[in-house]
């Protein structure tokens, strides 16, 4: 067979593809008769009445030389970790915008970080496909550093995020490029298990974030460069609970929700999504408008919910943050347009345990906390 059929076979086959996931994605809709939007506002339900002053920039953690990539909170609220492009985890107490510690790694390429539940070591991952352990309270070497407690190898491709199971300081999950997921047992360093690869009903493409269920920690759910979403029982790694379609980009960010019956996605395609995690049904997207002229939209590279989950923070890559209202899918709020807000892409952001703070990451090397002011209560 020559070149010439070759590639023709390839187009025909790839407008076959992409006419049965047209032919999918009608038939989902055809089955929805309604959203969670259309819902609640045809039983009265509107929008969250926000002012500017409602969510106030509070704080502004100087300190990085590089872009901002990755934050996590401890859980007590007080403390905040951050990774950055110049090689560092900057830990941080929050009420006061001290460093507590500047921790030099190995290799500067880091994209991830996350506190373990007792808040005393921290993890981080990046582009030398392993994921590195430093316990907080460990003895400084002569150079000031802080010497890695663990160091987790075994993916074939970078890092790109990592969290440790709730409540289990031994267990922490990885996704990477190399299109898997590993469950880690943190003091051996060994994996216990790795969901995706060679299984046919892994991702198929790079995986970019994961998020663990706090109502039921065996379940977690991920989000790749293939479009999708997948839901992971940690213990039975061989195959995908189930497979959630609906982004038609890359998925950059997954969270639950509050109830550990949903979860929400981002992506590159502009949107957010909720979907319902036991019926795989798209509950709702929330959309963004073109930014500019040519009508492109900025990708959605960070999410988290309010503690009620009524409120949905998204980050952009154009430097905007919205606050979403989930019920009635109305943007409230948009701290990119406030002051003091960031000057560059939104990496990344993360909600305090008590949801009464919010910490942005950016590329314009700052992390900033949002706090509600006045009598707004946290919700």
């Amino acid at each position: 067979m020559s070149v010439t059929e070759l590639k023709e076979r390839h187009v025909a086959a790839t407008e076959q593809v992409n006419a049965l996931r047209e032919r999918l994605k009608q038939g989902r809709q055809s089955l929805l008769d309604t959203d969670v939007a259309e819902y609640a506002k045809s039983h009265g339900r509107t929008a969250i009445s926000f002012g500017s002053t409602d969510l106030v920039c509070c704080r502004t953690l100087q300190g990085h030389t590089g872009k901002v990539y990755s934050l996590d909170w401890t859980p007590e609220r007080n403390r905040i970790v951050s990774a950055s492009q110049d090689g560092r985890l900057i830990v941080w107490n929050s009420l006061t915008s001290q460093k507590t510690h500047a921790i030099k790694l190995h290799c500067a390429w880091v994209l991830t970080c996350a506190f373990s539940p007792n808040g005393q070591s921290v993890a981080c991952g990046g582009l030398d496909s392993a994921c590195s352990i430093y316990n907080l309270n460990s003895q400084v070497e002569r150079d000031g550093n802080i010497p890695v407690t663990r160091v987790l190898t075994g993916h074939k491709g970078y890092v790109s995020a990592c969290q440790y199971v709730p409540d289990q300081d031994t267990r922490l999950i990885t996704s990477s490029g190399d299109q898997t997921c590993v469950l880690w047992d943190v003091t051996t360093g060994q994996r216990i298990s790795v969901f995706g690869g060679e299984f046919p009903s892994g991702h198929t493409a790079d995986v970019l974030s994961v998020s663990i269920n706090t109502s039921n920690s065996n379940m977690f759910v991920s989000g790749s460069c293939d479009a999708t979403a997948r839901l992971w029982d940690a213990r039975i790694a061989s195959r995908a609970v189930k497979i959630y379609h609906g982004h038609e980009r890359d998925v950059n960010t997954v969270k639950f929700f509050p109830d550990g019956q949903r979860f929400g996605t981002g992506s590159d395609d502009g949107t957010c999504r909720l979907f319902d995690m036991r019926t795989g049904h798209q509950l709702q997207v929330y959309n963004n408008q073109p930014s500019n002229s040519d009508n492109t939209v900025p990708s959605v590279t960070s999410i988290a919910f309010s503690i009620s989950g009524r409120l949905l923070f998204a980050g952009y890559a154009n430097g905007d943050c919205y606050v979403w209202d989930t019920l009635v899918a109305e943007m409230v709020l948009n701290l990119g347009s406030l002051q003091n807000s960031h000057e560059g892409r939104i990496s990344c952001l993360g909600l305090s345990a008590d949801g009464s703070a919010l910490c942005t990451g950016s590329w314009d090397r700052n992390l900033k906390i949002w706090a509600f002011g006045g009598y707004r209560r946290v919700i």
